[in-house]
């Protein structure tokens, strides 16, 4: 635990304590300390700033793609694995080696075939070619699949049809209370997934006005050492510090719907 401990907090210490230096201190003080000036707030309004409040455009971007992308995976996940474990159909077994064998295959390799298809549909280079992908999610599909098959006893489904209620309705009034941990956890890591997704938005987007905060922070970096460098190593640091923000207390805000046992007592056996 804690050689886990440290392989998450020191990456993390050394950035919070690098964005409080001046460009110059980062490379004149020692890595893990905080230099003679601090200078976070200067820091914070640089890249606010840069380029006409370009990192500005970028969060908005990012937040665009997590909102409708993640949040429209968790949406199809919860529905399709909700019918995938309560219902009975011809084809079930097949849609199920199916499913596995997306989660099994790695994001990367779809990258090109991905951006062929969407190139011949001429939605490249624009926010489509990033939130029609993030919309499908094989794991979380699965997830909900697993989560659903123990978390909703059939005699409480049963019980519900038989009082005249619809499958839409037991659906939105007693199946997704008693999904929300797995609803929860599968739209962190759909939150998570679309918020660091890198390689996608680098091959579908050439225009800086749609990258998210990765391709963005990234092209900084190129531009602080590449030919020609521009002294921005502490904007893509404090960048960098503020991007992460957001899915801590995104993590922060969900976690306390992270629980189990919400059936408990609701069959009686």
């Amino acid at each position: 635990m804690g050689v886990y401990l440290l392989y998450t907090l020191v990456p993390l210490f050394w950035l919070i304590i690098n964005a409080t230096k001046t460009q110059a201190d980062l490379f004149t003080t020692f890595g893990l300390w905080f230099g003679p000036e601090f200078a976070l707030g200067d820091n914070i309004v640089q890249t606010l700033t840069y380029r006409d409040g370009i990192f500005l455009r970028w969060l908005g971007n990012t937040l665009l793609y997590v909102v409708v992308g993640a949040g429209g995976a968790t949406i199809l996940a919860t529905m399709a694995g909700y019918g995938m474990a309560k219902y009975n159909f011809r084809g079930r077994k097949a849609v199920f080696a199916v499913v596995l064998g997306a989660i099994a295959v790695p994001g990367t390799a779809l990258a090109v075939p991905t951006f062929l298809l969407f190139s011949e549909l001429g939605l490249t280079n624009t926010p489509w070619s990033i939130i029609i992908p993030s919309l499908i999610s094989p794991f979380g599909l699965y997830l909900i699949w697993v989560f659903a098959t123990d978390a909703i006893p059939t005699e409480l489904l049963e019980a519900a049809r038989m009082d005249g209620a619809g499958e839409f309705r037991t659906f939105f009034t007693i199946s997704l209370r008693l999904l929300a941990p797995g609803i929860v956890t599968v739209l962190l890591f759909a939150v998570v997934a679309t918020w660091n997704n890198y390689f996608l938005p680098l091959i579908m987007l050439s225009d800086p006005a749609w990258y998210p905060l990765t391709v963005g922070l990234n092209q900084w970096n190129a531009q602080a050492t590449g030919v020609g460098a521009q002294p921005i190593y502490n904007l893509v640091i404090t960048g960098s510090l503020l991007s992460i923000i957001p899915i801590v207390l995104a993590f922060l805000v969900l976690q306390r719907f992270w629980q189990s046992g919400l059936s408990a007592g609701s069959v009686k056996q």
